[in-house]
């Protein structure tokens, strides 16, 4: 299943969403509707205490989303208007750019909980 996550800067929750999914089997990409310049510091290191490979993440515009190639478009929850794209789920995460380290850590908790709860929706419905 190839999930797309979207959300204005592409440079924290989605990019955090994008390579959980990866690192939990899923093929997985993000964009933003006005991405950042590079993906936020404190984003990359919840990753990498976590073991999770970042490579080749960077923030990309909505135009690259190929709809047709992915299963479900989910909306962190940042007020983003994407009426050209079919978004499946809104997860209307808090945005923790500017915030402590607790709350990306706490993003990326909940990110990885509602991965997993999409995992076993899928799983019990094959």
């Amino acid at each position: 299943m190839h999930l797309c996550f979207v959300c204005v800067g592409n440079s924290c929750r989605s990019q955090m969403a994008e390579a959980i999914a990866r690192s939990m089997g899923y093929e997985a990409s993000s964009a933003g509707t006005h991405p950042a310049s590079a993906v936020a510091q404190n984003a990359l290191a919840v990753l990498k205490t976590r073991g999770i490979d970042a490579t080749g993440l960077h923030p990309k515009g909505i135009e690259t989303v190929d709809e047709t190639a992915v299963d479900m478009i989910i909306s962190m929850g940042c007020g983003v208007s994407c009426p050209t794209l079919p978004i499946k789920e809104d997860w209307n995460l808090e945005d923790p750019v500017g915030g402590p380290l607790s709350l990306y850590e706490s993003t990326a908790d909940e990110i990885t909980r509602r991965l997993k709860a999409l995992r076993d929706a899928h799983s019990s419905s094959d």
